[in-house]
């Protein structure tokens, strides 16, 4: 196996290993390695990537780690990076949910996700800053993405339907002159 294959693989095994949090927790961690550790795609080709894989089927960190893992090794290296990344925490929800219930109403135990509740949120809050930062170029991608929190915090659209609008929006705003 090539050397760029081997990257992939302990790349993602890293980020999946330590992006706890969720799907979200999981774009900043693969940012940090991803582009600004190993340069090895620009934060402009990220945010595309976050975007490709919030519309498609399936979790962030799974869609993004197979798209990259082509995108730098083909098809071996999106195996690699998509195995890479889902075999550390499939192990701990494995061994998780055998314990959980045993120990759930301890005290020290939901001690411990009160304070990782509010660090998940931060980071998140945090990949949302540095994507936004990226995203948001100029007023009509602040129009889009005002527009899409509304209708999903507010409407309760369903991220489906405020991914097609913002799309239709894109059309709209980007690609015929007003």
């Amino acid at each position: 196996m090539n050397n760029i294959l081997w990257k992939i693989f302990f790349s993602f095994l890293k980020i999946g290993a330590f992006s706890f949090g969720g799907g979200y927790a999981v774009v900043s961690m693969i940012q940090k390695d991803i582009i600004l550790d190993k340069g090895w795609i620009s934060p402009e080709e990220f945010i595309d990537i976050v975007a490709i894989a919030e519309m498609t089927p399936g979790p962030i960190a799974v869609n993004s780690s197979t798209y990259l893992g082509y995108k730098l090794g083909g098809i071996w290296g999106s195996v690699l990076g998509t195995i890479g990344v889902v075999l550390v925490p499939t192990i701990l929800a494995l061994i998780v949910s055998i314990y959980f219930n045993k120990f759930k109403h301890l005290d020290w135990v939901k001690w411990v996700l009160k304070g990782i509740r509010p660090a998940v949120l931060g980071i998140i809050a945090a990949a949302c800053f540095t994507i936004g930062k990226v995203s948001f170029v100029d007023i009509k991608s602040i129009i889009i993405g005002v527009l899409i929190f509304l209708g999903v915090y507010k409407l309760k659209i369903s991220p489906i339907l405020a991914i097609v609008i913002s799309g239709g929006l894109g059309l709209i705003l980007y690609g015929f002159p007003i």
